[in-house]
Formats: structure tokens, sequence, C-alpha cells
């Protein structure tokens, strides 16, 4: 069954598909540059690819391998996640305060921000484009369960799901479950099979072969 937990708050935001002003700003000084060739748009694409996906979810991976192989630092995610998460220096920005929830094998977490793009930058990096979407941000809360399928996820149907609002004040990170046959493993090691997708709770972390 799935379980949702909303917090109903205010955000200073435009809900809607088009940019807000910042946004439009920044579009409207990419094109400008770009006209006078002085950036390229395609460098600039690899840099936030990079920043997304590969540089930024690493503090996260880590934090998630150090979960994984110190259970007193586990407990300390589940007491106060905002303090443990610091102590490895990763704090910032929109990673204020935090909570970490973690899957379990009777329970599988996803995170959300119904009403605008809330993301925890300082551990995740970037949110990807669908975070920001307004058909995930629907549809994750009517249909979890659907919406896992779409990334490839197909979860028992005894599997509850519990989808988490983050807000302005509180933003969440997916513990996901360790890889089985992953007992020798290194931290730095099962950092590596640790996705950013994981992280949100649209994935899980990789199999063990991942790094043979």
């Amino acid at each position: 069954m799935s379980e949702h937990h909303h917090d109903h708050h205010d955000h200073d935001h435009h809900h809607d598909n088009h940019f807000t002003d910042m946004e439009a700003r920044v579009k409207a000084l990419e094109t400008v540059l770009t006209e006078k060739g002085l950036i390229d748009p395609a460098a600039i694409d690899a840099i936030v690819e990079t920043y997304e996906t590969k540089i930024g979810p690493r503090n996260g991976a880590r934090v998630v391998a150090k979960a994984w192989v110190d259970p007193d630092f586990a407990e300390w995610l589940k007491r106060d996640a905002t303090e443990a998460i610091a102590s490895l220096s990763y704090t910032g920005r929109q990673g204020e305060h935090m909570r970490a929830v973690f899957n379990t094998p009777d329970t599988h977490n996803l995170v959300v921000c119904t009403l605008c793009s809330c993301y925890p930058w300082s551990v995740l990096g970037l949110p990807p484009v669908w975070y920001k979407a307004p058909p995930y941000r629907s549809r994750a809360v009517i249909d979890p369960r659907g919406v896992l399928s779409e990334f490839g996820l197909a979860l028992p149907e005894t599997t509850r799901i519990r989808v988490w609002d983050s807000t302005a004040e509180l933003r969440y990170l997916v513990i996901p479950e360790r890889p089985a046959g992953t007992d020798g493993f290194s931290e730095e090691e099962l950092a590596e099979l640790v996705t950013r997708d994981s992280m949100i709770g649209t994935g899980i972390a990789l199999s063990a072969e991942a790094l043979r």
C-alpha cells in the first residue's frame, strides 16, 4: 500500500511550466553570451550534467555508504540527519534541515516536492529536470507505483510505498538497501553502487556485479 506524508507548505514560486524570473534572466543572459560567441551552450550543458549526475550525488553516496558500514552513524542519521550529514562536511544552502528515510524489505521511500522543486543540493547536487516537472510532482503522489514502474522499478505489490513531500524547511534523503553480496566491499566501493535516483527513491542501488 502507499502512505503519503504531505506537509502543506507555502512556496513563493510559480507552479507552472513557465520560467521563473530568475530562470528567464539566466536564459536571456545565456542567449546574449552565445550570440556574442563568449560561451558554448554544449559546454554549459556538459558542466550542468556533470554536477547533476556525477559530482553532486557523490556526497550523498558517501553518506549512504557510511550508513551501510557504520551502525552508529546509521542511528545518528535516523535521529538527526542534519547533524550526521554535516559531520561529513556536506552542508550549505538547500541542505540546512535534512531527514534520512531508510528503505527496508517491506517499505520503499519516494521523495517529491509537490509544489515546486525543493531538493537537497548539498548531498545530491542539482535536481534533475524530471524532478521539477509537474507530471512527476503530481503523479508521484497519486500513483507512486506507476511512476516507479516508468523508471524501471517494479516493486512487489506487498511492498509499502511511502511518499515524502519535501519543503523549504525540510528535505529528505533516501537510504537505499545495501545490495546483497557486498560484505567485503570497502566504503569507497559501496559508494560507487549508490545512484542519485536511489537516493530520491526512483531507483535502487546497483548490484555488486556493477563493480566487477
